[in-house]
């Protein structure tokens, strides 16, 4: 679900609860079937809290691509490196042997930077993602208690 999405249905939640009617006569016009006045501070938070959540999960993707690009670039750079120290020296088969190895070295070198960088990235977009998990296991918990409150009430007044 998108943003546009969620905002959309905090919307009609809000026209659906202005429109509720009062619970019984003479008593307070802020309690129809549901407190009003927490439910628009639910709403708020929720509003409040999914374009933050969104913008930084977003940015993390962006920084983790970037990692990952420059990793790879940096371990193409460093295969071409060796590949051309190797081809200056391959008159001598002792030297291109030598060269071959250190060429393999920093080939795995490169790559174990990159699965380390990789790693680390996903680690911490894992970690961002756990964190809007939990802010929205939180607002979907503040949203069915208010049902859960909605339909006592409901159900009292029968």
């Amino acid at each position: 679900m998108d943003e546009t999405g969620v905002l959309g249905l905090l919307d009609e939640l809000s026209i659906l609860l202005e429109d509720s009617k009062p619970v019984g006569f003479g008593r307070n016009g802020n309690l129809r079937q549901v407190d009003i006045a927490a439910a628009f501070e639910i709403m708020d938070d929720i509003r409040d809290t999914f374009p933050v959540e969104f913008a930084q999960a977003r940015q993390i993707v962006r920084e983790r691509q970037g990692l990952l690009d420059d990793a790879d670039a940096e371990a193409n750079r460093m295969v071409e490196d060796a590949r051309a120290q190797a081809m200056t020296i391959a008159s001598e088969q002792e030297i291109v042997r030598i060269s071959q190895q250190q060429a393999d070295q920093i080939l795995a070198d490169a790559r174990e930077l990159e699965r380390q960088t990789r790693a680390g990235a996903e680690d911490y977009a894992d970690e961002v993602f756990g964190h809007v998990e939990q802010s929205l296991d939180t607002l979907l918990s503040n949203v069915r208690r208010c049902r859960d409150r909605l339909n006592a009430t409901s159900q009292l007044n029968r």
